[in-house]
């Protein structure tokens, strides 16, 4: 598994900085950035359309088919419509959520801001996201980035990384460390 994940990664990493050069070029950033992010919630948010994108099973033909009409449907065009399409043509759909993260990066620092990621417990709401990213600009001592995971397992809370710094008040990490000191206990 290591090495199917640690592929995606190189893959991504490629893909992502390619679509930055491009958009770059273009100057269309913010536009390239929101319409994959575009693209990457309707991954997240249609267990279907993930499966079209994971599963080997379905030919690059079929996936470009299903994904024009749901980029059509999205009204993602342009530059992602067309990256998208090559990805299914060259059979690297797989690693679409990836090559999302890694351009928020790319984007980010660009932009010269820290990168937040952050994994909650369920979706935040607006006024719940700026709150949190003027915590962490106060804490970062610049403006920051929120790249945001839903994790249910944590219960509650989250875990914020910013660089090689992590906080984590996750419900989850709380009950093991009282699990661990009833046990030292007892």
């Amino acid at each position: 598994m290591a090495n199917s994940a640690s592929l995606a990664s190189v893959i991504a990493g490629r893909y992502a900085g390619s679509l930055f050069e491009l958009a770059l070029e273009a100057k269309t950033l913010d536009e390239t950035g929101a319409d994959l992010a575009a693209f990457d919630g309707l991954l997240h948010d249609n267990p279907d359309l993930m499966r079209l994108v994971r599963s080997p099973v379905f030919s690059a033909v079929d996936q470009g088919r299903a994904l024009a009409a749901v980029l059509g449907k999205a009204g993602i065009a342009g530059l992602v419509a067309n990256f998208v399409r090559l990805m299914a043509r060259n059979r690297r759909l797989f690693a679409m959520p990836e090559v999302h993260a890694k351009f928020r990066a790319l984007l980010a620092a660009h932009r010269g801001e820290e990168v937040a990621r952050v994994t909650i417990a369920r979706a935040l709401s607006d006024a719940q996201t700026a709150e949190l990213k003027q915590a962490l600009n106060a804490v970062a001592g610049k403006e920051v980035a929120i790249q945001a995971t839903v994790d249910r397992e944590l219960i509650g809370g989250m875990i914020v990384k910013i660089g090689s710094r992590q906080i984590d008040t996750s419900i989850r990490t709380k009950l093991s460390s009282l699990k661990l000191a009833l046990k030292e206990v007892g």
